[in-house]
């Protein structure tokens, strides 16, 4: 069964200088060095036309190897994690700055220091809590796992371990691992089907394949959906995921996930609470075997994609536009999505659960886009994937 709520306390673990980190605490295999990035934004494109408005593009930070995910701290400052297992803090400077006080990663394939959330309640001294997502190493494989750390000025002043999913296994992939904070202050976090056996993803015994619901201390919310179940773990809010890489929840409420099919067949989809999401039985894309279409839209019993990317879209980081971006008034309640493998920004809207319209904002501008999020200056950031990452800002042109 998951583990749930273990507690170590960290020694104070404190920042370290920005030109040396000891790997040893990250789980990675020597000791990195990391320049501090330059001391403000560089301009990388002044205007950038889309249908209803002109966007500034502008690099942050620089130097980051493979970095997942992207937190805003009430400081002005953020906190990245990278996939090799390091948690950096980048101030409004710029400068880069690794933090102590982590614990061994498995970075198989596609593992490693995944998803970064702030309880919504931070900054309040009791819940100033960053939860994150990593893939825990085990003899026999990894699984997907749920940690929080205490963040106290600077410094992790405590580490409590969650949860993990049911069992171990190989290879190092498909760990899914996003995190979005529901409006009642329960979690939802994504687990990938671990890419060797699809079948798991309709498993009702199973965690792959699915989204589960919990507590902000890892617990089990007694209005899941499935907890009166007693053929489905308690933790399961929908099933039938194959790889969900791209989680946010809208102004009304309702979450909405991207996420990765086979060969194609990327999807865009509103969350329904005991749902499933049909893979690897109903899927658009191509099965690996043969390239062939599955071409299955639909089964009795499970939901039909809200939207099918073109192509080979590779869908990480998801964001909507909200009203805090009043420079961006005509996206308001529009989706951001990013791509992987097309290198795309990709506008989306919905109304009433489908797409209405999407426009391709980036192309291949900055490369692999890994994660997108809202900041709280109305802004849009973006994190891309390759071993000499980057943090852009992308805002409305003065």
């Amino acid at each position: 069964m998951p583990t749930r709520a273990t507690s170590t306390r960290a020694t104070h673990a404190r920042f370290i200088g920005p030109y040396a980190l000891n790997a040893a605490l990250f789980g990675v295999g020597a000791t990195a060095l990391l320049a501090a990035t330059a001391a403000h934004a560089e301009m990388i494109e002044e205007a950038i036309a889309t249908e209803e408005h002109t966007l500034s593009l502008e690099r942050v930070a620089e130097g980051l190897a493979h970095p997942w995910a992207l937190a805003f701290l009430p400081d002005g400052g953020y906190l990245v994690s990278e996939r090799g297992g390091r948690l950096l803090s980048i101030d409004a400077e710029g400068t880069v700055t690794p933090i102590e006080g982590l614990f061994e990663v498995s970075t198989e394939g596609q593992g490693g220091l995944l998803d970064l959330a702030l309880h919504p309640q931070f900054g309040d001294g009791e819940h100033d809590w960053l939860y994150l997502t990593w893939s825990k190493p085990e003899a026999d494989g990894s699984r997907a796992a749920l940690s929080r750390l205490r963040w106290d000025e600077g410094e992790i002043t405590e580490v409590e371990h969650l949860f993990e999913q049911d069992r171990a296994s190989q290879p190092g992939r498909h760990y899914g691992s996003r995190l979005a904070f529901l409006p009642d202050g329960t979690l939802l976090m994504s687990v990938g089907d671990r890419g060797s056996e699809p079948a798991r993803a309709q498993d009702r015994g199973d965690h792959a394949g699915s989204i589960l619901r919990l507590t902000d201390t890892g617990g089990v919310p007694d209005d899941n959906p499935f907890v009166d179940d007693p053929d489905t773990l308690d933790e399961i809010y929908t099933l039938g995921n194959r790889n969900v890489q791209g989680m946010t929840v809208r102004h009304d409420g309702t979450p909405w996930i991207t996420q990765h099919g086979p060969l194609g067949g990327d999807e865009l989809n509103p969350l329904t609470p005991g749902a499933n999401y049909g893979w690897p039985e109903v899927s658009q894309g191509n099965d690996y075997a043969t390239n062939e279409p599955i071409g299955v839209r639909s089964l009795d019993g499970m939901e039909e994609a809200a939207y099918v990317f073109e192509g080979r879209f590779a869908p990480s980081g998801l964001a909507e536009v909200s009203e805090s971006a009043s420079d961006l008034e005509a996206w308001q309640g529009d989706l951001l999505a990013g791509g992987l493998a097309s290198e795309q920004l990709v506008r989306l809207r919905p109304e009433e659960g489908n797409i209405t319209h999407t426009e391709v904002i980036l192309n291949g501008d900055i490369g692999r886009v890994r994660d997108v999020r809202q900041g709280p200056d109305g802004a849009i950031y973006l994190l891309t994937d390759a071993a000499e990452g980057a943090l852009y800002r992308l805002a409305a042109a003065d």
